[in-house]
C-alpha cells in the first residue's frame, strides 16, 4: 500500500493563500472604486464573460484529464515494473541450478550467482529511480514559495546514484556502468551477458535463457515507458495557455460581477437603504469564491504534468523499489538487519 497525501481544506486554503490575497485585492479595489467614485460605467456584460469562463472551464478541464492519465499511466508502469521484478526473482531461484550441469557447483556458488543477478536489478531500479528524478527545464513545481515549505523532497534528491548502486554490483560492473549514459539500460546489458554466460556453463537450461531474456525484455519496455512520460512533458500550448486563459478570465470577471452586484442593490433602494448601499461589497466573498476555484483546479493540474518529479501527488517510485528490494532479499533469506527500512514518510506521504 502506498499512501499519498490527503489535503483538508484548510491545508489546500494555506497551499492556495497567496494567489488568495492577490483575488482580495483585485476584488477590493473595484468594488472601492464602485462605492466610493460612483463610475458604473467601468464594465463588462456578463455575455463575454461567460463565454471566456466556459471556454476557461473547458480546457482546465482537459488539462486536468490529461494530466491525470499522465500520472495514471505512470502508476500502471511502475506497477509491472513490481510484478516483472517479483516474477524475475522467483525465476533466477529456481532456474539458476546444477541439473544440467556435468560438473555441478557448490550450493554456495549457486546461491553467489542468484545473490548477483537479483543485486543487479535492484541496482537497474535504483538507476532507474534516479533518472527519474533527474530535474528537466519544465519541471517547476518547487519553484513556487507556498511549494517549498513543504519538505518533500524525495530521497534521490540528498543522495546520487553512484553511491546508490554501488553496494549492489562488482567493481568492474561498476566501472562499466558509471561510464554509461544510460546507466539503466547498461545494467540490463550486464544482466543478459551474465544470463549467457551461465547458460554456456549449462547453470541455466537454455529455455530458461529464454525466459529470463523475456523478462530482461519487459524490463526495457516498462524503461523506455517511463523514460517517455519523463522526457517528453506536457505540451507546453495547453500547460502555458491554460494558465493565461485562467488568468484573463480571473481579471475580467470583476468588470461584470461588481456592476451586477450593484444593480441589484438598485431594485431595494427604497426598502432596505443600508442593505443596498453596502450590497456591492457582497461581490467579495463571491468573487473570491469563483476565482480561487478556476485557479486551483488549473493549478492542480499543473502538478501533475510531470508524475516523476518527486511531489506529494506523484508516483511514489521511491517507495515503489525500495518495496520490491526488501521483498527481494527477504527471499533470499537475508536477516533484517541487513536489508534496508522503507523510505521514510514525510506529511502522510510516500515518495
Amino acid at each position: 500500500m502506498y499512501i499519498k497525501k490527503t489535503y483538508s481544506p484548510l491545508e489546500m486554503a494555506w497551499w492556495t493563500r497567496y494567489e488568495t490575497f492577490l483575488f482580495l485585492g483585485v476584488i477590493l479595489f473595484w468594488v472601492s472604486i464602485y462605492h466610493f467614485f460612483e463610475i458604473e460605467w467601468i464594465k463588462i456584460p456578463w455575455t463575454p464573460i461567460a463565454l471566456i469562463g466556459t471556454a476557461v472551464a473547458f480546457v482546465v478541464g482537459f488539462q486536468n484529464n490529461a494530466t491525470y492519465g499522465r500520472i495514471w499511466e505512470a502508476r500502471k508502469i511502475w506497477g509491472g515494473i513490481v510484478n516483472t521484478s517479483r516474477t524475475f526473482g522467483m525465476y533466477t531461484q529456481d532456474m539458476v541450478t546444477n541439473e544440467h550441469l556435468e560438473s555441478p557447483l557448490s550450493e554456495e556458488e549457486i546461491q553467489q550467482e542468484i545473490k548477483t543477478l537479483t543485486y543487479r536489478h535492484i541496482a537497474w531500479m535504483t538507476a532507474l529511480r534516479h533518472s527519474m528524478r533527474a530535474p528537466k527545464p519544465w519541471e517547476f513545481f518547487m519553484k513556487h514559495k507556498s511549494n517549498r515549505e513543504w519538505d518533500t523532497s524525495p530521497p534521490e534528491m540528498s543522495s546520487s546514484i553512484d553511491v546508490d548502486i554501488k553496494p549492489y554490483i562488482s567493481e568492474s560492473d561498476y566501472d562499466y556502468v558509471m561510464s554509461k549514459d544510460n546507466k539503466q539500460t547498461a545494467l540490463l546489458y550486464l544482466q543478459s551477458q551474465h544470463l549467457r554466460k551461465l547458460k554456456e556453463q549449462g547453470v541455466i537450461w537454455e529455455f530458461s535463457f529464454l525466459e529470463l531474456e523475456n523478462i530482461l525484455q519487459e524490463l526495457f519496455t516498462h524503461q523506455g515507458k517511463s523514460e517517455r512520460i519523463k522526457n517528453f512533458p506536457y505540451p507546453r500550448q495547453f500547460a502555458t495557455l491554460n494558465r493565461f486563459f485562467m488568468w484573463i478570465f480571473v481579471l475580467l470577471l470583476p468588470l461584470a460581477l461588481v456592476p451586477q452586484f450593484a444593480e441589484i442593490a438598485k431594485e431595494f433602494t427604497d426598502t432596505q437603504p443600508l442593505i443596498s448601499a453596502l450590497f456591492v461589497w457582497f461581490s467579495i466573498p463571491i468573487y473570491v469564491i469563483v476565482a480561487w476555484i478556476f485557479h486551483t483546479m488549473e493549478r492542480i493540474g499543473r502538478t501533475g504534468d510531470n508524475p516523476f518529479e518527486g511531489t506529494a501527488n506523484d508516483v511514489p517510485i521511491s517507495t515503489i523499489a525500495r518495496g520490491i528490494e526488501i521483498d527481494l532479499r527477504q527471499n533470499l533469506n537475508e536477516e533484517n538487519d541487513d536489508i534496508p527500512n522503507q523510505f521514510e514518510v514525510k506529511f502522510n506521504t510516500q515518495f
